[in-house]
Parts: structure tokens; C-alpha cells; sequence
């Protein structure tokens, strides 16, 4: 049995909107602060750098192309300086940190989910495999590469990003890969006080049917910034709400109070001891499931614009390589050559 404890932080904040450098400079705070109090993981928003595309939901498209514009200039490439600054930081302190970024991908953003092991290096890229409503007309589709479970100094951990997680299927790759801790992200400060209301039952009984801890991390946008994206009221109150942060053990129990207004940090103990208490009952990969009756199948091709075949080998991906340039700082790297590329 798996006696270790595990300290997780969860982490509801506010971003600098309208950039990225502000924004990271806080991730980097954060990760300070989370590692004084201990923690060995720490969990931030979904697309956290530079910001979620608030815009997007109280605008409509034809209104929308100058803040989707000035997204384009402020996302994230990966590789690049901003991945570079958050490998560097988890490295100093030892700690595993969950990071959602809008990357850039030449002419695509994609709502991405970061994992950077405790020694730095980055071990998990996915992207958000279908965009929610008024997200499509921002972001791109991901796909099954993403759709897996890594080993890192805490343990197996998996990532979905909100209404992922009502995609069952998508939900259960990662319980069939056993992970021991699931990462959940929302944008929080989104819909209203039904959000969060949602969010948490969404995120318990994931604790539950997969017998996995669940860190959950919620944005949050203050008063002068909600104003700042829209002087209507009827507006404003979209904006207001949404907000989960929260860490639940296996057993689908908080184990702190969970945040719901307000910047912060959610802390807890995981007694990892737990998943197998859970298991033990009910393991929805194992003894409870029904493999010849009920099975999953996925395709987890990295999808790429264009496949050829050669007679002297196998079918090979080919994937564009003009750089693009740096849209933060400046850095030496080129986006990443999809290496989750696999034969057709």
C-alpha cells in the first residue's frame, strides 16, 4: 500500500489582463508561496497565461477580433520564455506545478495544460480536446495524444480542463491509465454561483468513480477588472461567480474548505493510503468494470495537417517547420515538433 503524503496546493487568482508577462510574474510568486508552506504540487487555472479569453463570452464574434488579436500576441509558445521561467521555478524548489496556458501554435491557439515535473522538465503537453461554446471561436480542437496519465515525484497525475469532465470517455483514459491525482482547471469568475455548484459536484464524483485525488484551481477577475471588459451590468454579473477552488480526496470528501471568492490558496495533506481504501470497494478500471461488456476506444494519433507514406517505410508525419516568432521575450526555442507524433 502506498503510504505516502502528499502536500497540494490549489491556487485561485487573478491575472494581469491584457498580457503576459504580469500574469507569469504572479505564477512565479505563487509557486514561492506554495513551496514555504510545503506543498509538493501546486495547481493553477485553466488557461491561466496570459489570461482566459473572458471577452469571448460577453462579446460577439464581430466585435471580438481586436482581444483576439492581442491574445495571438500575448500566447504562449511552447517551448519559449514562459516555460522556460515556470521549468526554472519548479526546479529551485522541487515542486510539481499544473500550469493552463493559451498556446500558440503558428496560427492556431490552443487552451493548453502544462505539467512540469519537480526537476523541471516539462512532461505532459495537452491540449483541451473540444472548446465549450463560445471558446471555439477562440481556441483549436486538441487531441487523443494528450488523453494520458505521467509519473512525476507526486505520483501518476492526469489533467483535464473544465467541461472536459463532461466527457466521460475523456475521463475515463485517464482513470484507466491509474491516476493518483487528477488536476482540474476552470476558469472561474464565469456564469454565476451555478458554476461553482456544478464544478463541484463535476469534481467529487470524479474523486469518486475514479479513486483519484482531485486539486481543482479556479481563476478570479476583481471588481475594477470586470468593469474594465465591460461597462454593462447585465454583463458584469456573467462575469461574477464560478468559483471552486478546491482539493477532494477519494472518498469525494474536501479536505479543506474549498475557495470561492477571492484570491487565495487551497492546501492539504493527501494520504495517498486513501486511493487504495477506495479501490479496495470499487475500482472502475479493475474489479468493478466489465471489459468484454463495456470498453473504450481511443485514438491517441497526434493529428497533424498532412500524412505520407513512403515504399521505403512506414507512414511518417509530417509536421511544418518554419519557426514562429517569439510572440513573449525572446528565446532561442521553436515551437514544439508534435513528439507525440505516431504512425498511422
Amino acid at each position: 500500500m502506498n503510504t505516502r503524503i502528499i502536500k497540494a496546493a490549489a491556487v485561485q487568482i487573478s491575472p494581469v489582463l491584457g498580457e503576459a508577462e504580469g500574469t507569469l510574474h504572479k505564477v512565479c510568486e505563487a509557486i514561492d508561496q506554495a513551496a514555504r508552506q510545503g506543498a509538493q504540487i501546486v495547481v493553477f487555472p485553466e488557461t491561466f497565461v496570459p489570461y482566459y479569453p473572458y471577452f469571448s463570452f460577453i462579446r460577439p464574434p464581430v466585435a471580438s477580433g481586436p482581444e483576439h488579436m492581442k491574445l495571438y500576441e500575448h500566447a504562449v509558445v511552447v517551448p519559449g520564455p514562459v516555460t522556460d521561467a515556470v521549468a526554472q521555478q519548479a526546479r529551485a524548489h522541487g515542486i510539481v506545478v499544473v500550469l493552463g496556458v493559451n498556446e500558440r501554435d503558428h496560427g492556431t491557439i490552443y487552451n493548453t495544460q502544462l505539467v512540469f515535473d519537480a526537476d523541471g522538465t516539462l512532461v505532459l503537453k495537452r491540449r483541451k480536446i473540444t472548446p465549450t461554446f463560445h471558446e471555439r471561436m477562440v481556441w483549436g480542437q486538441g487531441d487523443g495524444s494528450g488523453l494520458k496519465v505521467v509519473d512525476t515525484a507526486v505520483g501518476r497525475v492526469g489533467a483535464l480542463a473544465c467541461w472536459e469532465h463532461y466527457n466521460p470517455l475523456a475521463r475515463y483514459a485517464l482513470m484507466a491509465a491509474h491516476e493518483e491525482i487528477h488536476c482540474a482547471q476552470f476558469p472561474g469568475s464565469l456564469v454565476g454561483p451555478i458554476f461553482a455548484d456544478q464544478m463541484e459536484v463535476t469534481i467529487r464524483h470524479h474523486a469518486l468513480e475514479s479513486g483519484c485525488f482531485v486539486i481543482n484551481s479556479t481563476g478570479w477577475l476583481t471588481d475594477a477588472q470586470i468593469q474594465s471588459l465591460t461597462p454593462e451590468a447585465g454583463l458584469q454579473k456573467a462575469l461574477r461567480g464560478g468559483c471552486c477552488t478546491a482539493i477532494v480526496s477519494p472518498e469525494g470528501v474536501h479536505l479543506a474548505p474549498p475557495l470561492k471568492e477571492g484570491e487565495g490558496m487551497v492546501i492539504a495533506n493527501l494520504d495517498m493510503s486513501l486511493i487504495t481504501k477506495r479501490k479496495r470497494m470499487m475500482d472502475s478500471v479493475g474489479h468493478y468494470a466489465r471489459p468484454e461488456l463495456l470498453s473504450l476506444v481511443m485514438d491517441d494519433r497526434a493529428a497533424v495537417p498532412v500524412r505520407s507514406s513512403t515504399p521505403a517505410g512506414p507512414a511518417a508525419d509530417v509536421v511544418p517547420s518554419a519557426p514562429l516568432p517569439q510572440p513573449f521575450g525572446s528565446s532561442s526555442h521553436e515551437p514544439e515538433r508534435s513528439p507525440l507524433a505516431r504512425v498511422a
